[in-house]
């Protein structure tokens, strides 16, 4: 037995699992196909393409397992202010982070910015073994638990396997582990513009005919022109818009914005991302645990994912922690199925709430039309149901982890 754990997969979840494992007397590998090298600090320049909307409950969750001080030196972008309007009619949702005394909703933050920090945290408290450039080729269940062999030959073996490995996971594939999965027959298209008006730290979300787009809160050097956007659209009108210069893109994109913050100046390269919805029917068996999106994979409409897999991350940690006081093996499936019983409802729920707004916005019947208008007036006619959404939106509500409580 070469390790307690082995956690493939050493992204924003699985880095951030393998740090709450830290210090129990616990032993831990953290391996990746990649080079796991890290930026330097400060970040500088042009933004990542991929961000990520950390909700509060993922700031606590980052901060205390030591890699929110590393993000915050590097750069990240606090949002009050979140504004959805339906594009085909005249249905809008104003929500405030002041309307439940909270200071900001979220933070807009790139993922290499996240992953870094993590990196930093980890190699600071020299406790975990990071293993880079091993790509997984085979995955053999033993009496003790599983055997992983890499590409170069290499061996390792541990009671317990964390799937971390991302959507197309090759520890779920190489352990025959069954999904659902649908393509949406949609494309994102994500990167980051330059607008003539600043962001006002806000959230922006339009439902457009072909679909979402959001403009999310980017700030450099003070500098708060910027924003990420996230174009959801069909496969064809995807390609269209890649293959625009920039001018062009710049302005068909403030038009499907409706201008509202001014003309789109500027556009950083562009990246094309299919759209798919999975979820394992599993998300443990013995010896064995899936999580982030090694287990799930959401529609992007709210930027959910990242904070999801966290709560994954966080609740694992909690549930090998108390195992490991009290002896139990890591491996065993009761010990596992706490995890998925605590994390797939709160998964399936938020899935199948975006798979519904996805729908409904989709939707060009008229009578579908005039709900989702008069759904979303009414909402914002009612402070007390925008407040909920809020509460849902920071993470403040369900079976929170302790890492993630205040």
């Amino acid at each position: 037995m070469q390790a307690d754990v082995i956690i493939v997969g050493a992204g924003m979840v699985g880095s951030t699992l393998a740090l709450a494992l830290q210090g129990a007397g616990i032993t831990v590998k953290l391996v990746d196909a990649g080079p796991l090298d890290t930026l330097p600090i400060p970040f500088t320049g042009r933004f990542e393409p991929r961000v990520s909307a950390l909700s509060a409950a993922s700031q606590r969750i980052l901060d205390r397992v030591g890699a929110w001080s590393g993000i915050t030196s590097r750069r990240a972008s606090p949002y009050t202010d979140m504004r959805v309007w339906d594009g085909s009619g005249t249905g809008q949702i104003h929500f405030s982070a002041a309307s439940v005394h909270a200071e900001v909703l979220g933070h807009i933050v790139e993922n290499r910015v996240v992953q870094d920090a993590l990196l930093d945290a980890l190699r600071s408290r020299g406790s975990i073994e990071l293993m880079a450039g091993l790509r997984l080729e085979h995955l053999q269940q033993n009496d003790h638990g599983w055997t992983l062999t890499f590409a170069d030959g290499q061996s390792l073996s541990a009671g317990l396997v964390v799937a971390a490995d991302g959507a197309n996971s090759a520890v779920r594939r190489l352990a025959g582990c069954e999904t659902r999965e649908w393509d949406y027959l949609h494309h994102a298209i994500v990167t980051s513009v330059r607008c003539a008006e600043p962001n006002q730290q806000t959230a922006w979300q339009r439902f457009t005919d072909d679909g979402p787009l959001a403009f999310l809160p980017l700030q450099r050097d003070d500098d708060r022109h910027w924003c990420s956007i996230v174009w959801s659209a069909t496969e064809d009108e995807a390609q269209r818009l890649m293959t625009m210069d920039d001018e062009a893109f710049c302005r068909a994109l403030g038009r499907a914005f409706e201008y509202r913050l001014g003309e789109v100046l500027e556009a950083d390269p562009r990246v094309c991302i299919p759209l798919r919805q999975r979820h394992a029917k599993r998300y443990v068996q013995p010896g064995l645990a899936m999580i982030g999106d090694a287990a799930h994979t959401i529609h992007p409409l709210a930027g959910q994912g990242v904070n999801l897999g966290l709560l994954d991350a966080a609740v694992l940690a909690e549930v090998l922690l108390a195992a490991n006081a009290r002896g139990a093996r890591l491996g065993d499936p009761r010990v596992l199925g706490r995890f998925e019983r605590r994390r797939m409802p709160h998964n399936l729920s938020m899935m199948a709430a975006m798979e519904g707004f996805e729908r409904l916005f989709q939707a060009n019947a008229l009578p579908l039309r005039w709900l989702r208008n008069a759904g979303l007036k009414g909402v914002e006619a009612f402070p007390e149901a925008k407040a909920l959404f809020v509460r849902q939106a920071l993470g403040l509500s369900g079976d929170l982890p302790e890492l993630a409580r205040y």
